[in-house]
């Protein structure tokens, strides 16, 4: 979820430049840069780190120039260096490109333009774009972006320069946000609203498969085949404060509505249409090496762990394969049974988070081979594990994880679905079905997130209840977990979740009258049994709102209120239910009046033990 700027007018650019990052830094980032068409050539600066050591680097060595582009990197492709940092180049710096988002056949078009001579000095994607552009490039920067970007497929939000044509600066976008600012004698691209809030309030906002052609005095904005596009201006109103969360109250909900995006990215080019097998990234697991494996943990902590739960199941369903999965803070020290035939995966937000770390170095040091799963690229635990696979769910600023934890998921899914089909588990038909379901899921999740006024109601009714509880079976059990955490997080109620066939078993005394209950019944084989447990709350006076597939009418029999998601495979529930979760949590902390994105006592990166 990189940040993009870019300036043509009268003025200097690198101040502009710098300022707008600066107004993006809310959307993380690891490294930064510019690229500024300067008397004929152009010049970069970019280094990894803070916008702060861009800043210096750029009074040691100053860039005149008043067309420019600029960038703030969340890695995706190559450890956060210097040399991956945007802006990339052709070979003779002709041509700068800035790029938001993921290039789904870089690799394919990477060796077809080495085959013609081109090369490469990062381990980017991002890369091949300006050589590609070069390869097309007739002395029209417009044309050959065009013809460019017909061969990218993937999702992208691009910047251009080009040194040969000073009077010009492209953006193009597909799937990736961008926006075009129109000034008087100047005007702006930028990832965000923010960037070019101190200088206009008129934008365009880019469609996919848009493409705007700026000049100092003019915006012209084309289909990415060429055809001329009328689009009328929008004036923003919001203040600065809004504009950074999408016009949005708070970063969680916003962080929530990108979820769909998120599930769709964390897939793209590991699971993909008509394609019988996963691309597992660079992990190299061979069926021999999952033949030597005779125990699997999954080590995490928090949000991460209740990921990890998920992860257990899938994996020991698809892939029948002992899973044991352990709370990283508790797993050194109860003297784990680890050895060379042991694979452990390791799941972490941030990939810095101490316990996990410690585990992991525990693992390897013991002969274990290590899969880190996070969302941070060049992390510690990517660094130190032997194998990484990247959830692709962009940087989270509130505290409470959500677009982080469904990506997570899908990383699940995806080790177990390649596992199974490593030791032959996992048969053709039932591959192709999870798959073709799996790659339903963003569709889906965002036909859910339409679903909020039977949330928002739960929420304003029972928000000043001391207690909740949650309860699920199987999969249900570990969603359960996970939404009991959020409404800790974020609301301060005291919540907990239950196996639901463990209600009898003690629970079951502190139901009372008015006490919400939050029922899960997604699970096919195990829906009748969760019916008969509703009815056991009911019948003590609890209020309850259950989450079912659509088609479940029953449930709304012994509901109080039923929020129903689109049907899917009772093994990708998961994905799903925890959306609503997320809502209901969110909405009671709105309710309670609390601090939504920075909850009390809490930290986003937990580096200490």
């Amino acid at each position: 979820m990189c940040g993009i700027v870019g300036y043509i007018g009268p003025k200097k650019a690198v101040p502009i430049l710098i300022e707008g990052l600066s107004k993006l830094e809310y959307r993380g980032y690891d490294s930064a840069g510019v690229a500024i068409v300067n008397n004929g050539k152009i010049e970069i600066e970019k280094c990894k780190g803070r916008l702060s050591a861009l800043e210096e680097r750029l009074k040691s060595n100053p860039i005149d120039g008043s067309l420019g582009i600029g960038h703030t990197r969340w890695a995706t492709h190559g450890e956060p260096s210097d040399v991956n940092s945007h802006p990339h180049s052709n070979k003779d710096f002709t041509i700068s490109v800035v790029h938001n988002g993921i290039i789904e056949n870089y690799l394919k078009l990477k060796e077809w333009l080495i085959s013609l001579g081109y090369e490469f000095k990062t381990e980017t994607d991002t890369e091949v774009v300006p050589h590609l552009i070069d390869y097309f490039y007739d002395g029209d920067i417009v044309k050959a972006t065009m013809q460019a970007v017909s061969k990218i497929e993937g999702s992208y939000a691009l910047g251009i320069v080009c040194s040969k044509e000073p009077d010009k600066l492209i953006a193009v976008r597909k799937d990736s946000p961008l926006i075009v600012g129109k000034g008087n004698g100047e005007n702006f691209i930028a990832s965000d609203i923010p960037a070019v809030l101190p200088y206009t309030r008129d934008v365009y906002l880019l469609d996919n498969r848009e493409m705007a052609v700026l000049t100092k005095d003019n915006v012209e904005i084309y289909t990415i085949e060429g055809l001329k596009v009328n689009k009328e201006v929008f004036h923003v109103t919001w203040d600065a404060a809004s504009a950074e969360k999408g016009g949005y109250e708070h970063f969680m909900i916003k962080e929530i509505h990108e979820q769909p995006k998120a599930i769709k990215d964390t897939m793209t080019s590991r699971l993909m249409p008509g394609v019988d097998e996963i691309k597992l990234d660079d992990i190299k697991l061979t069926k021999g090496d999952l033949e030597n494996i005779n125990k699997i943990y999954i080590v995490a902590c928090g949000t991460a762990y209740h990921a990890g739960m998920v992860g257990k199941y899938v994996i020991e369903r698809l892939a029948k394969v002992p899973v044991e999965v352990d709370v990283a803070s508790e797993f050194r020290y109860r003297n784990p049974l680890i050895n060379k035939n042991t694979l452990m995966i390791v799941i972490s937000q941030s990939g810095e988070t101490a316990d996990t770390l410690a585990a992991l170095r525990l693992g390897k040091e013991n002969g274990a081979r290590v899969i880190a799963v996070t969302n941070v690229v060049g992390s510690s635990v990517a660094r130190e594990a032997t194998d990484v696979l990247y959830t692709w769910a962009g940087p989270e600023i509130a505290v409470a994880s959500t677009k982080a934890y469904v990506t997570q998921l899908i990383a699940m899914y995806i080790i177990a679905l390649y596992l199974g089909r490593l030791n032959g588990n996992v048969s053709d038909e039932e591959f192709r079905l999870i798959r073709d379901e799996m790659l339903k899921l963003p569709e889906k999740a965002e036909h859910l997130l339409e679903q909020k006024e039977t949330i928002q109601k739960f929420a304003a009714m029972h928000y000043v209840h001391k207690d909740m509880f949650y309860i699920g079976r199987g999969l249900d059990f570990a969603v359960a977990l996970e939404g009991a955490l959020k409404i800790k997080e974020i609301s301060y109620i005291h919540a907990e979740a239950y196996a639901a066939g463990e209600l009898k078993h003690g629970p079951i005394a502190l139901i009372d009258k008015g006490v919400p209950v939050i029922a899960l019944a997604t699970q096919d084989e195990l829906f009748e049994k969760m019916l008969s447990n509703i009815k056991e709350v009911v019948a003590r006076g609890a209020h309850v709102i259950s989450f079912a597939f659509e088609g479940n009418d029953d449930i709304s029999k012994v509901s109080d209120a039923v929020v129903y998601l689109p049907k899917t495979l009772s093994i990708l529930a998961p994905v799903l239910s925890v959306i609503p979760l997320q809502l209901l949590a969110y909405y009671t902390a709105v309710e309670r009046g609390c601090d939504v994105d920075k909850p009390r006592n809490l930290a986003k990166s937990v580096t200490v033990e």
